[in-house]
């Protein structure tokens, strides 16, 4: 029988009919270096089918050799470390840590007009020609895809991590995740750098995006809404199993940080397939801006023909020495701008119109269609946004209406093309769940039911146990909708008093699940005060207001008692409240179907006994931190420094005291603390050990 050894020279078998010895009569060695071979064809006719786009051999005898390799691995229990088999997925992971980027990952300016594109040039132009720029100005363009964008890094060639974008400097660890993915390599082909950091986004072609929701549809779940919603809920799949079964995929289209520098975009362009890493073909060189646009606009004719979502397209300066020049704003590059694509729009009729109620006692009137297809997507319901639009666009049940996704991703009522209806929607002058009555604020309306209102009470139980706020685990939407049609609970304060008894006479509660939520709860007895705030759902009040209104009257008692005397002066005194601010929590404080739940749920939660001041032992010191920290969160981390007087900051200084390094630190922060002088301390262990120091106590 044939094996890979006859033919070391070329180890890519090609031959359907190839045989193989059966595996229990090989020995270790010739196992081994077979499954070598093996991965080193099956690494091969990968880059042939997801970056050449030119297979040589059939779907059978790829399935054939990765399932020998399988084998091979499995009976001689071989490291797989860096194998193709990895991409079957791992173990199940309790959660996606936090992982810091090698360099951020920034927005780009954008617009959808082409005057808008115009004024980038100029603007380029003009800081150019200020810096003495003597090239030869080139735009480099390629399609603006609407997936979900990851950093991918390499060391010595080898797949190392991959992270979500996240908020730009820090993301979501999904190593496990994007290791499944067949078009992402496990090792770099050819001469490839020592250190690379690609981004790429990944996404699900749009003839597998409509085979995987017929399948979900045949297995009674519900189908994604559009393939970028099922690639990020697919990304962030805590079992690397699951995601190995749906069809990812992946392009890629920049290089955050790498140990060999490139001239243009257009260079690292070409060499990225030569280290196997796929990249869109829809790529163009062009000399002026209108030939941006020309390419904006085929682009746009060719949208609907391909099999991936594009939203725009990207114009980049080409000679990156002239990038240097321009150099980025805070939150983007000035070398760089989205040229966006309209939304699609068609038309359908709207059959009715409700009116749902938000956490804050928002009303957001829903048009519910006849089912239309947008750009690949079947639409049902749009948006109306507020009564005022519904006046504007003169809506009714009835009228032939045009539906937009905004963003290739929200449906919107765009306009009425045709009237069924003798006017527009009358807005319900009472809530449409509690009967309170509605009020006007500008284009918007609200319940005035608050905490009593069914509505406001569901989600704000489920805002009170998010992870933004609380964190307590197993209290997701379902749950919380099943304890509120149990009759359990009916506002946040009902949830201290369920017993595992309770919990296990409901579908689906086992004795172990009942018992983690009360222990969750009962952690919960203790809140950080800034961190009750923001459970609380008070609107306007986020996680940075929460901290400075905690930091400022340091108890809740002094919070609630200023709010209900209306003393917005006080609130104003706060960093960062304004007046607006400053009156949505008088209002909240002083509301009195507020004032009830308060009452009840302190009767449980003391938010002063774990928000005291640790003082100011940190006073005067400036932290910053880059990796992830053993033991905290980033939030945790910070909250510690500031709640002892210190300063947590995201990014370097001459005024930064010390930066914390943890795991997968970020390249840029260390340079930038080596330049300055400032000191690093190592993981969690230099962290405490430096609070300790200051007198500050820490956990064993």
């Amino acid at each position: 029988m044939a094996t890979l050894e006859d033919a070391p020279d070329n180890p890519y078998v090609t031959d359907p009919e190839t045989e193989f010895a059966p595996v229990a009569e090989l020995d270790a060695e010739t196992a081994r270096e077979q499954a070598e071979q093996l991965r080193a064809a099956v690494r091969y006719h990968d880059h042939r089918y997801y970056v050449e786009n030119d297979p040589v051999i059939g779907d059978r005898t790829y399935d054939a050799l990765f399932a020998r390799l399988e084998a091979l691995e499995d009976a001689f229990d071989l490291d797989t470390e860096g194998s193709p088999t990895q991409r079957v997925g791992g173990e199940p992971l309790d959660e996606l840590a936090e992982v810091e980027h090698v360099a951020p990952m920034g927005s780009i300016d954008q617009g959808g007009d082409p005057e808008a594109v115009r004024e980038f040039d100029e603007r380029v132009r003009s800081r150019l020609a200020d810096a003495d720029y003597d090239g030869d100005l080139a735009y480099f363009c390629e399609p603006k895809f609407d997936g979900l964008s990851v950093e991918v890094v390499y060391e010595d060639g080898e797949f190392q991590r991959a992270a979500t974008r996240g908020d730009g400097e820090v993301g979501e660890d999904v190593t496990a995740n994007v290791r499944t993915i067949a078009s992402v390599p496990q090792r770099l082909r050819g001469d490839h750098p020592d250190f690379l950091a690609v981004r790429g986004e990944v996404y699900i072609p749009r003839e597998a995006f409509t085979q995987f929701n017929r399948e979900r549809v045949e297995q009674g779940e519900e189908p994604f809404a559009n393939p970028r919603n099922a690639a990020a809920g697919t990304l962030r799949q805590l079992d690397p199993s699951v995601t190995a079964q749906r069809p990812l995929s992946i392009f890629f289209f920049g290089v955050l940080d790498s140990s060999v520098a490139f001239e243009s975009h257009a260079a690292l362009h070409e060499r990225l397939p030569e280290w196997g890493l796929r990249v869109s073909e829809r790529t163009a060189v062009v000399d002026d801006v209108e030939a941006a646009i020309d390419y904006r606009d085929r682009q746009l004719d060719a949208r609907d023909d391909l099999d991936y979502e594009i939203d725009g397209v990207v114009l980049k300066v080409d000679d990156t020495d002239a990038c240097d020049l321009l150099g980025s704003t805070s939150r983007a590059p000035r070398w760089a701008f989205a040229y966006k694509f309209p939304a699609r729009k068609e038309e359908t009729t709207v059959r009715d119109i409700v009116v749902q109620v938000g956490r804050t006692g928002r009303l957001t009137p829903v048009a519910l269609l006849d089912p239309v297809e947008v750009g690949g997507v079947t639409v049902s319901r749009a948006s109306l946004h507020n009564p005022s639009l519904i006046e504007e666009l003169n809506v009714d049940v009835g009228d032939r209406v045009r539906v937009k996704r905004a963003g290739d991703v929200i449906p919107d009522v765009a306009e009425v093309v045709e009237k069924g209806s003798d006017g527009h929607f009358r807005f319900p002058e009472t809530c449409p769940v509690c009967d309170s009555p509605v009020e006007r604020d500008g284009p918007m309306a609200f319940c005035t039911g608050e905490l009593s209102c069914p509505a406001q009470r569901e989600r704000s139980i489920q805002h009170y146990a998010s992870r933004d706020a609380l964190d307590i685990e197993g209290l997701g939407e379902k749950n919380v909708e099943q304890l509120l049609a149990a009759g359990l609970v009916e506002d946040a304060a009902d949830l201290y008093e369920l017993t595992v008894d309770d919990l296990t006479d409901l579908e689906g509660w086992g004795e172990t699940s009942a018992e983690n939520l009360v222990a969750e709860l009962d952690d919960a007895r203790e809140p950080p005060l800034a961190d009750f705030l923001v459970a609380l759902g008070i609107p306007e009040v986020g996680t940075v207001t929460a901290r400075n209104l905690a930091e400022e009257f340091g108890t809740f008692d002094a919070i609630r008692e200023a709010g209900e005397r209306g003393d917005t002066d006080a609130f104003e005194s706060v960093p960062d409240v304004g007046p607006k601010v400053a009156e949505t929590v008088v209002d909240f404080f002083g509301g009195e179907g507020n004032r009830a739940v308060l009452d009840r749920l302190l009767d449980h939660v003391d938010p002063q006994a774990a928000e005291a001041t640790g003082g100011d032992a940190l006073a005067g010191l400036t932290f910053v931190f880059t990796g992830s920290l053993d033991g905290y969160t980033r939030s945790e981390a910070q909250e510690l420094v500031e709640r002892n007087g210190g300063s947590a900051t995201s990014s370097v200084s001459g005024n930064t005291d010390y930066l914390v390094v943890g795991e997968n630190p970020g390249q840029t922060k260390r340079d930038d603390a080596e330049a300055e002088g400032v000191p690093e301390l190592d993981g969690r262990e230099g962290f405490e050990s430096k609070l300790r120091e200051h007198g500050v106590e820490t956990e064993d």
